[in-house]
């Protein structure tokens, strides 16, 4: 949510913002619900004056005036100012809600992914004497995943992690977890439910709702990244300006229902309904949320640089930040089985967006303000998976293990 006054002051402004993303916002009526709520707001303070200086008469009244108090003090109701006041306000906050966070001012303006724009490319890409093969190829052949009975027991986009493969997964897990809290970062086992509000208070509910995963029966959702959990923890708090930046890193499984990608890599693991992730989250200052932000960029750079993954940097433009995003990056990484780089990270400086919606400010010594978040992901596990396996494979369908995941694994090739 962003603040009233900021439309108040300049709604053009905030409408053009908006567009950049391709949301359109009715301005004028935001701005016709705000002043008509501001005017009822009066009026019931008004009325409640009143009700109560009428209660102060009433307990030194006669039996004929208080009478005449309470014929008064019915007239006052009447006027049905509260619940105009609490409609009014309802209103209000559903169209602020749809409004998305304006990007920042250096962010690319574009129509679609197409206008991302690569910033660099590290790393050089492997060189084969042989046909690089596709990683469920490989994986296949090493009996590592098994999709098929993943299949019989959980439907389409579902795979099982087995013998090297799941213990691959766990040395990633426990390798981007040491990076992160060497980093400063708190580590978090969180829960995968949370409740609509607090989801709501993310920022993912008013477009995008189609990808979560809903369980009507206990009103919960299942988290689509542990930054939907993490950002809540903090709803309704105020923290202290000496604490920040309060940082975490998380693990957790991911759920997502993949709407409207039917077509799309449906075969293997790079897009599935459940997955696991390391995501990383940021409370600091506004001060120094582009600092913070730079910082989340370049751990995921280290990251992709030890397990020696050749990747690309993504600067997203406007129309492909999301809702909560003000600005984002994108690390893809190169998959030579497929002749291309796919995203195993992301960014985001959400601003205020977010502690506005879940109350979370912090105090300093002249006044209490609302803080910002920022995340980055750790780590997408399965699609880190895919990039070793792929830019690692030898001829002999055996795959090598990095060096920096060596001290995780009791082997240090697979195959």
């Amino acid at each position: 949510m962003i603040d009233i006054k900021l439309i108040r002051k300049n709604p053009k402004q905030i409408k053009d913002a908006c567009l950049k993303k391709g949301v359109e916002i009715d301005t004028d009526l935001i701005l016709r619900l705000d002043k008509q709520r501001r005017d009822l707001l009066s009026e019931v303070e008004e009325m409640r004056a009143k009700k109560n200086e009428a209660n102060k008469k009433l307990a030194s009244a006669t039996s004929e005036e208080k009478e005449k108090i309470i014929e008064e003090m019915r007239a006052i109701d009447k006027g049905d100012a509260e619940r105009r006041l609490k409609e009014t306000e309802e209103e209000l906050e559903r169209n602020l809600l749809l409004i998305p966070n304006p990007p920042l001012d250096d962010v690319v303006v574009g129509k679609s992914d197409d206008d991302n724009v690569v910033i660099r490319r590290e790393g050089d890409l492997p060189e084969f004497s042989f046909a690089p093969r596709d990683y469920m190829e490989i994986c296949e052949k090493l009996d590592i995943i098994d999709l098929k009975r993943a299949a019989k027991v959980s439907g389409s986009r579902f795979g099982i992690l087995k013998g090297e493969g799941a213990l691959l997964h766990l040395a990633i897990v426990n390798f981007v977890m040491e990076k992160c809290m060497k980093h400063g970062f708190s580590p978090l086992l969180p829960p995968v439910m949370i409740r609509p509000e607090m989801m709501k208070g993310m920022g993912y509910v008013e477009r995008g709702g189609d990808e979560i995963y809903h369980i009507e029966k206990d009103n919960l959702y299942l988290v689509g990244t542990s930054e939907q959990i993490i950002g809540p923890m903090h709803s309704g708090e105020i923290l202290d300006e000496k604490e920040l930046p309060r940082r975490y890193v998380a693990y957790s499984s991911c759920f997502r229902r993949e709407a409207g990608s039917y077509g799309k890599d449906t075969k293997g693991i790079l897009r599935v309904h459940q997955f696991e992730k390391v995501e990383m989250f940021s409370f600091t200052t506004p001060e120094k949320s582009k600092e913070e932000h730079s910082l989340l960029l370049s751990i995921e750079e280290e990251i992709m640089k030890d397990l020696k993954i050749p990747y690309q940097v993504i600067d997203i433009c406007s129309a492909d930040l999301g809702d909560p995003a003000a600005s984002k990056y994108d690390i893809e990484a190169w998959m030579p089985g497929q002749g291309d780089y796919r995203e195993t990270h992301s960014t985001s400086n959400c601003t205020d967006f977010q502690a506005r919606r879940l109350n979370i400010r912090y105090k300093s010594r002249e006044e209490t303000n609302f803080l910002h978040t920022l995340n980055g992901t750790g780590l997408a596990v399965g699609r880190a998976i895919i990039a070793l396996i792929e830019n690692n494979q030898r001829e002999d369908g055996s795959v090598d293990i990095p060096e920096a995941l060596h001290k995780f694994l009791p082997f240090t090739k697979i195959g």
